[in-house]
């Protein structure tokens, strides 16, 4: 059993980096693009059917680009692709969610006192939240709304607005944020297989038929296109998320997804605009900048935080207060059977990034962190499997800072 948690573990560690590695060949080439249509120029003389051209150094060599708005006369001996990046970020994200959160659903995606559910069940949620969403989306861009980006764009806002709470209320709080990153990614994934790539497959066909492509089957690809775009850096916040505890298990996680979302609009705007020549509008990073620390402010993060390493300071402080006994007994009854020399509870086998709570000591010298993951957010336990109360955690807040202040 040993060998096969090993096994599993860098199952999981290959996955994840084949994921970050087609995620980065995915929005790369959507950037490039995004980037490379809004600065296109129209100039007197273009071939019949080109809408604008660009002109691009690179690599010790330049590049003359042309877009035909519709296509080209004829069919091109050679034509690239670009759809597997997405398909295949979507694919190893998705083996990343069984990996860890469906087969580990007991720890990372179910909190029985959220909702008291089966793991069968919170994985059937689950799926069907992802397909849903898909099916949602595309209706709402297929309908009169659609017409209107702006109104469009508000209703998907109301939308994700409505699933950040949502999975809030049915899943541990690391499990609610990736599941909206999931959600985002599963749209954005399918406009390119449902909808981008199969109306560029109609153009195609058109072509070599020898009929004139109707123009719409570009626009439609092109706006699912720059949906994808503004969606992409919420998504990578959302898949980052799990590893910051003061993001996903704190009371407001689902208000701060919805500002990331906001952010991430913001910054899109402002490279597509300096993209578009359209000017610098450096107002969105300074709203960027006040929404983030909205965002630090909701996270409950207290000023006294410096970020100083508490293992590097005397742990006296943390020993002495009269709360350290009721705290390392919380700890001990709680953390440790997990984080020990040889873990006890089913399913863990090494302890969690070797963090060990089993002695005052370690329990000292690892306030900090118990503080934040357990007193100021819920983040551990995972899926509060050993059920720590909310007095116990006030309890963990009290003797870390008035620790804290005597030190």
């Amino acid at each position: 059993m040993y060998d096969f948690a090993i096994f599993w573990d860098w199952l999981s560690f290959a996955v994840r980096w084949l994921h970050v590695i087609t995620g980065i060949a995915w929005i790369g080439s959507s950037f490039y693009f995004v980037a490379l249509d809004l600065g296109l120029r129209q100039r007197p003389g273009l071939p019949e059917g080109a809408y604008g051209e660009e002109w691009q150094v690179h690599g010790g060599g330049f590049y003359h680009v042309q877009k035909y708005l519709v296509a080209p006369a004829e069919m091109p001996e050679h034509l690239t692709w670009f759809k597997w990046e997405a398909y295949a970020t979507w694919l190893t994200g998705f083996a990343m969610l069984a990996i860890v959160y469906y087969v580990g659903a007991d720890l990372y995606l179910v909190d029985r006192n959220v909702l008291d559910v089966s793991a069968g069940t919170a994985i059937l949620i689950s799926l069907a939240s992802l397909a849903v969403g898909w099916i949602v989306y595309d209706q709402l861009c297929k309908s009169p709304l659609g017409n209107n980006d702006t109104t469009l764009m508000l209703v998907l806002f109301a939308v994700l607005v409505f699933m950040a709470w949502g999975y809030t209320q049915v899943f541990t709080g690391r499990a609610a944020l990736l599941h909206l990153g999931a959600f985002t990614a599963t749209i954005m994934s399918a406009n390119v297989f449902m909808i981008i790539i199969p109306n560029q497959k109609v153009v195609v066909a058109d072509l070599i038929a020898g009929r004139k492509p109707d123009p719409k089957y570009g626009r439609i690809a092109k706006t699912r296109s720059l949906h994808n775009n503004y969606l992409t850096l919420p998504v990578l916040f959302l898949m980052l998320s799990n590893h910051y505890p003061l993001a996903f298990a704190t009371k407001f996680n689902w208000v701060i997804a919805l500002l990331v979302f906001l952010i991430g609009v913001l910054i899109r705007h402002y490279f597509n605009t300096v993209h578009a020549r359209k000017g610098n509008p450096t107002w969105t990073w300074a709203l960027a900048a006040i929404l983030f620390v909205v965002i630090m402010w909701l996270s409950t993060v207290p000023t006294v935080l410096t970020g100083e390493d508490r293992t590097a300071q005397a742990a006296e402080p943390y020993v002495a207060s009269a709360h350290f006994p009721a705290v390392r007994d919380t700890v001990l009854g709680r953390c440790s059977m997990c984080h020990t020399a040889e873990p006890v509870y089913e399913g863990v086998y090494i302890t969690p990034k070797n963090v060990r709570l089993d002695s005052d000591a370690a329990i000292a010298n690892r306030a900090e962190q118990i503080y934040l993951q357990s007193g100021r957010s819920h983040a551990m336990p995972p899926g509060n499997v050993t059920y720590m109360t909310e007095e116990e955690r006030d309890l963990i807040v009290s003797w870390f800072e008035e620790a804290r202040a005597r030190n």
